[in-house]
Formats: C-alpha cells, sequence, structure tokens
C-alpha cells in the first residue's frame, strides 16, 4: 500500500460564525488520484481551502507526510509541497504567461528548479509555450485552465490539489485536461481533485470521497464508489 501523504483528520472549519465543515477526514496516498465529488455546497472547496491554509482549521487536523501542518500559513504549506489550483484561475489578467509562471516559483526549492519546471509545462502543454509573451486575460478558458495548472505545478509540488479543473471547459478540452493529469499521476505526482464531471473523475481517479452538507457520506476505491447505487443515481443519471 503506498505510504499516506496527506490526512485530513476530523477537520472542522467555516466562514465567519458559518460552520461549513463538520468533522471531515481524508487520507490521500502518495502517487494516486483521489477525487472528492458531491454537489454545489457540499464543502468541497472550503476543504481544499482550509488543507491550504486560505481558512484556518476550528478544530482537526491536517497532517503532511505524518507532520501536523494545521497551523502552517498557506505560504509554509507551498514551501513544504503543496500546491492549490484554485476554482475560477485566478490568474494575473494583465500578466504575460510566462510572468504568471513564474509567479507560480516563489518557494526557494521551486526558483532553484525554474527551467526545469518550465519545461515540464511547455511539455505537457505547448500552447502555453506558443503564447508566451501574451496576457493571461486575454487567453481562451481552456488556456487559462492550463496556465492555472502550469503555475502549480512551477512550485514542484508534492501534492497538487485542484479545484474544479473541468469548470466552464467544453467536453473536449476538459478530456485533454483529464489525459494530462493521467500522465502527471503516471510520473508519481500525488494529486487531490475537486470535480463536477463525476463520469471523468471516477474515471481516472483511485480513491474517491463523497461529501454532502459538509460532511463526508461515502468514501471507497473509484471504481467501487462509481457502483454504488446513490452514487449512480445522484451524480450518474443511471
Amino acid at each position: 500500500m503506498s505510504e499516506i501523504a496527506l490526512e485530513v483528520d476530523n477537520l472542522e472549519s467555516g466562514y465567519g460564525e458559518v460552520q461549513v465543515l463538520w468533522g471531515v477526514s481524508l487520507k490521500v496516498r502518495a502517487g494516486q488520484l483521489t477525487t472528492i465529488i458531491g454537489a454545489n455546497g457540499a464543502g468541497k472547496t472550503t476543504t481544499l481551502r482550509t488543507i491550504m491554509g486560505w481558512l484556518k482549521p476550528w478544530s482537526g487536523r491536517v497532517l503532511l507526510d505524518g507532520a501536523d501542518v494545521s497551523r502552517v500559513s498557506m505560504h509554509g504549506k507551498a514551501r513544504r509541497g503543496v500546491a492549490l489550483v484554485p476554482e475560477g484561475r485566478q490568474l494575473f489578467g494583465g500578466m504575460t504567461v510566462q510572468e504568471n509562471l513564474q509567479m507560480g516559483a516563489y518557494s526557494p526549492r521551486s526558483r532553484r528548479e525554474v527551467e526545469r519546471n518550465l519545461e515540464r509545462v511547455f511539455a505537457l502543454f505547448p500552447r502555453l509555450k506558443e503564447r508566451i509573451g501574451q496576457r493571461a486575460g486575454t487567453l481562451s478558458g481552456g488556456e487559462q485552465q492550463m496556465l492555472a495548472v502550469g503555475r502549480g505545478l512551477m512550485q514542484s509540488p508534492q501534492v497538487l490539489m485542484i479545484d474544479e479543473l473541468s469548470l466552464g471547459l467544453s467536453p473536449l478540452l476538459a478530456q485533454q485536461l483529464f489525459l494530462t493529469l493521467k500522465r502527471l499521476k503516471q510520473e508519481g505526482l500525488t494529486i487531490v481533485l475537486v470535480e463536477q464531471n463525476v463520469h471523468l473523475a471516477l474515471a481516472l481517479s483511485d480513491y474517491t470521497y463523497v461529501m454532502a452538507e459538509g460532511r463526508i457520506r461515502l468514501e471507497g476505491p473509484s471504481q467501487q464508489v462509481a457502483n454504488m447505487p446513490e452514487v449512480r443515481a445522484a451524480y450518474l443519471g443511471l
């Protein structure tokens, strides 16, 4: 069995006085793709934001390679190898493709590997190399998502978390980006994916958590979860 790269233990958090997460626990195995699915408002994005440190946990723990990083800042977690590709991409629209990618390489480790990581990103996304001097705000939606993933990879992450990879993209572009994830997984990268396209997420991932109302309701190997009657009815239209 793979070792645990990232563990969330009984996590609770929210916004202001509104609690969103209620005792969420996850285990992400190294080198695997773990996906979190659920309806809008289930708490998926809040889970990633709390893991990353955008939101402070109210209680519970976040463990990275066995070390408690619950109170480590967002930048501290990035330095330790956690990267988040946020929902909505959140690129710097007035900056070029190259400048956005370089913004991802802000930790000491990733700064040492800028050239190697740039080559890796351009190998994965040749279209970004063609548009290296173009402003991010003028890219198509698919190109912006490629850039957001590329910026995450510039951090030399051990764990890459992606919030809604296929949101707003055509089915063809979504499939292309999922093929990129497959390639990254084959290279050994640990990936956590929050995704609305449940068909693609279940087909590619190793393990799946199903969230509802801020809690983990179901979990298991992805093929097993795909065959659960409640998942087939609620998410797969079967």
